[in-house]
């Protein structure tokens, strides 16, 4: 694997804010409010050592430097944040009502953007104190906030997708047949974190009828000679996330399994085929259905086409019917169309996928025609 990447910098924050302030007051808002989680990351680089109780919160509006309000506890912490730089820091003590704190911050009928993983404790604290402001959540108001990546971001998800590509030749070598669904996935968060992933998220080993699943994760049923195995396995490395799927099968496949794993894979060539700008996002959605319906099999294709990618393995925006979201460059996203028939098994090929200026490119690129495993 290559060396790690050059460190976001205070200006990459700076612009970050800076634009998600624009953006938020083209939505009609007064301003973004942000608790700890990715869009904190993002927006600041700052990642609180353990979320509690405590009020943490970026305040990001126009007529103000970006101010990041923290536990008097953590300022030393939050000083040292890549972005700290880049905004004014202010604390509270405990003993203080930290929701007046932040009250002298906002505009008293103000109506705010929150991100997603702000607690409810936190969002009605601060209604309480000031009860004329409103709130709307940044994946219903701005679900592009950070949906396009630049150059740099897209380098740490081609990494990242380098990774697991490297963790799924390498599984292609382990024995399958009479272990464990947990044993297999085992290898797969070792396989990763050997590449270089410092967060594993998830390791999907769904064989046989477990397969037609989608939420299976690994359970303790021995994989046999004969299953059909979806592998789904993703985490984070350089802070960007990974995710793919490949399905393969123990010993020799039945003339079905074979079919069913060509129609899953041509659906998911043809939407990646369909990815360039200005395509809607329910289009890729469309295009992979439309395979796989042709082929007889719509009933048991069950969940969206694909999610967004980035500083977590799933945000938006997403491939799915009504996402009228056009594609623009720099947008990071999933590919992965399914056949899940119950009881029997299922076929699920996953790739993550950058939008160009021209078209496509894929971040990751292992064989997707279906691999042989003992």
């Amino acid at each position: 694997m290559s060396d790690a990447p050059a460190a976001f910098t205070e200006h990459d924050h700076a612009e970050r804010m800076a634009r998600a302030t624009r953006d938020a007051v083209d939505a009609g808002l007064a301003g973004l409010l942000v608790t700890p989680g990715p869009d904190l990351t993002w927006l600041c680089g700052y990642r609180p050592t353990a979320i509690t109780e405590r009020l943490t919160l970026l305040v990001l509006t126009p007529e103000s430097e970006p101010r990041l309000l923290v536990p008097a506890l953590e300022h030393p912490d939050a000083a040292g944040a890549p972005g700290a730089g880049a905004l004014r820091l202010a604390d509270w003590r405990d003993g203080q009502d930290p929701y007046a704190v932040a009250a002298g911050m906002l505009r008293p009928h103000g109506r705010y953007g929150v991100s997603d993983s702000t607690w409810s404790l936190h969002l009605l604290g601060l209604q309480e104190a000031l009860p004329q402001t409103a709130y709307r959540a940044l994946t219903t108001v701005l679900p592009m906030l950070r949906a396009v990546k630049d150059e740099h971001e897209v380098a740490r998800l081609a990494g990242a997708g380098a990774a697991a590509d490297a963790t799924y030749e390498e599984i292609l070598s382990v024995r399958f047949a009479g272990r464990r669904e947990t044993e297999v996935a085992a290898d797969l968060a070792r396989l990763l974190r050997e590449h270089g992933h410092s967060q594993v998220d998830f390791t999907v080993v769904g064989s046989g009828p477990n397969g037609a699943n989608p939420h299976h994760e690994a359970g303790e049923r021995t994989i046999e000679r004969g299953d059909m195995v979806v592998l789904d396995f993703g985490g984070l490395r350089d802070g960007y996330g990974s995710d793919t799927t490949r399905t393969v099968h123990v010993g020799p496949a039945t003339d079905e399994e074979r079919r069913v794993h060509d129609v899953v894979r041509e659906a998911q060539q043809a939407a990646f085929e369909a990815v360039r700008p200005g395509v809607a996002c329910q289009e890729i959605d469309r295009v992979a259905r439309g395979v796989i319906d042709a082929a007889g099999y719509g009933e048991y294709f069950i969940h969206r086409t694909g999610h967004g990618i980035g500083v977590t393995t799933h945000e938006p925006p997403y491939m799915v019917e009504g996402e009228e979201l056009p594609l623009v460059p720099g947008m990071c996203f999933s590919i992965e169309p399914g056949i899940y028939l119950p009881g029997r098994f299922g076929v699920r090929i996953e790739d993550i996928v950058t939008c160009t200026e021209d078209g496509g490119r894929r971040l990751n690129d292992t064989v997707r025609e279906m691999a042989f495993v003992e």
